[in-house]
């Protein structure tokens, strides 16, 4: 499954200035050399993999590599980098050169498994392998490319028999535009608290870069859906707030057709805005300048890109029927979760209220009383249209589509839009989980929308057992940065058809810092 709602007749507009304004605020990137702090080895674990524990990182000098020899190496937690090493011959003079192939994994699950069986929807280019041919030796390699990686193995196809080799110097540059040392200490000795919210934000970490990327080792670029969350997490935490400005005038200066705010921005070879629409990201331009004045107060630039959140309402609004409800659609036009079989028009009806009320509450901020009305209209539309023909209550659910689809992302979106007063909220989310139909959230950014609405209705309890459920599984399971998706029950699921292409440094995963120094301290 993959994103392929694309605009027809696709065209960029661009306004220089405010890509001019973004390019101001380009960040340094801040540089740490990181070396290997031990050599490992792959080893199934039920229907996963462990790294475990071979011999301490500066035996590399004494294990010559011939045909068909491998080593791994383990940074000790997540990078996002530039790698270099040294090949050095052993032996008889070299008379031929060296195959070797590097490969690169987040998880021991990537070093394990064998690409040439990939058969995921999305392109094979993003495995992190790379296959050298050496010639002369010693040789210093400096790979040109950017890597995710926590392990690296390097295996030799083959050498002629008469040499060896032997690996030394590896070394990672890695980067990021965030500082740990701006991070206010939790006021915390529990450890499990301080483990979860340390993954967090080493997740945050590794997606800051010259924009807040979704994901360092795949796709790489800037998602508005990933970037909201983001910008939630570094309000609480790295406070990078000329970062997330930086991607808001991206956006604002590189739009779609009709000046529509697309899904995701491309930073290389040149800033281009991709040809994907969604109904909810669009929307989410809206959430995020209001977010951003709300940390900031920052008045010139809530007053400069207004505009572009007021666009965002009016075309959301021409997808509407005669009662105000969105129109449903059998094309992909609004993600809400990776969820098979997922309707949409109830989720997107409570995101349309729920910016709605973002953007009165702006209208407000600028004193345009008039614009603010006009808001406040078409929320009690639109919020009378959900209760009309939405709502059941019978079964106590709004309902989506045709076939009246009872999904958790339909129930969570309309509490986060708060079209029933706090208590009803909570009320529901209760018989949500009670009832727990079916189709249910599959991935963490769904993961974070759920536990929201529950710290929202007065549910911390609730809320703590589930984002310890959630993520702590994940803790449980080793991990060192948050996924992109995860299922406890089924290790190999992905969205793509193949685990080997999912993310395993996931920007919308990295929220449970967010939620321990919002709503836990």
């Amino acid at each position: 499954m993959a994103i392929t709602n694309k605009i027809e007749n696709f065209r960029m507009q661009v306004n220089e200035a405010f890509v001019n304004k973004a390019e101001a605020l380009r960040p340094r990137l801040l540089e740490k050399e990181v070396t290997p702090r031990r050599l490992v080895k792959i080893l199934p674990q039920g229907e996963d993999y462990r790294a475990e524990y071979a011999a301490p990182a500066e035996a590399l000098g004494t294990m010559p590599l011939g045909r068909g020899g491998r080593v791994c190496l383990d940074f000790g937690d997540h990078q996002v980098g530039y790698v270099s090493l040294r090949l050095t011959a052993t032996g008889s003079p070299p008379d031929a050169p060296a195959w070797v192939r590097l490969k690169f994994g987040e998880i021991p699950y990537e070093i394990a498994a064998d690409s040439s069986a990939y058969h995921g929807s999305i392109a094979k280019g993003w495995i992190q392998e790379e296959f050298l041919h050496v010639d002369s030796f010693p040789a210093v390699i400096s790979l040109p490319r950017r890597y995710a990686f926590r392990y690296m193995e390097l295996y030799v196809i083959d050498t002629s028999p008469k040499y060896q080799l032997l690996l030394g110097d590896v070394r990672c540059v890695s980067v990021s535009s965030a500082d740990p040392a701006a991070v206010t200490p939790l006021p915390t000795t529990d450890p499990a608290l301080l483990r979860m919210d340390q993954v967090s934000l080493k997740t945050m970490q590794d997606c800051m870069q010259l924009v807040f990327e979704d994901g360092p080792k795949r796709d790489r670029r800037l998602w508005i859906g990933d970037l909201r969350l983001q910008a939630l997490t570094n309000y609480v935490s790295f406070r990078n707030n000329d970062l997330v400005k930086r991607c808001l005038y991206l956006f604002a200066g590189l739009t779609q057709n009709e000046g529509r705010v697309g899904a995701c921005l491309f930073l290389e070879p040149k800033l281009q805005v991709d040809d994907t629409s969604l109904f909810d990201y669009s929307l989410f331009f809206v959430s995020c300048l209001h977010d951003y004045y709300e940390a900031t107060h920052d008045a010139a630039t809530l007053q400069e890109l207004f505009p572009t959140a007021d666009r965002q309402i009016e075309l959301s609004l021409q997808e509407l029927d005669d009662s105000y409800v969105v129109k449903d659609k059998n094309t992909w036009w609004c993600f809400l979760d990776w969820a098979e079989g997922l309707n949409k028009q109830a989720g997107a009806q409570a995101i349309l209220i729920y910016a709605l009320k973002q953007a009165r509450l702006m209208a407000k901020w600028l004193g345009d009383e008039r614009k603010a009305a006009a808001y406040a209209d078409w929320i009690e539309r639109t919020t009378q249209g959900a209760l009309e023909k939405l709502w059941d209550e019978g079964k106590g659910f709004f309902l989506s589509g045709s076939e009246g689809q009872i999904s958790w992302a339909s129930q969570v979106w309309f509490v986060l839009a708060g079209v029933f007063p706090r208590e009803k909220n909570a009320a529901l989310l209760k018989h949500l989980i009670a009832e727990n139909p079916p189709l249910s959230m599959v991935t963490p950014y769904m993961y974070h929308h759920f536990i929201e609405a529950l710290f929202q209705s007065d549910l911390p309890e609730l809320a703590k057992k589930y984002l310890q459920g959630y993520w702590g599984r994940m803790l449980e399971d080793g991990a060192d940065t948050f996924y992109e998706l995860y299922d406890p029950e089924n290790k190999a699921a992905s969205p793509y058809g193949d685990r080997l292409a999912n993310s395993f440094c996931h920007a919308w995963s990295g929220t449970p810092a967010y939620f321990i120094r919002k709503y836990m301290q």
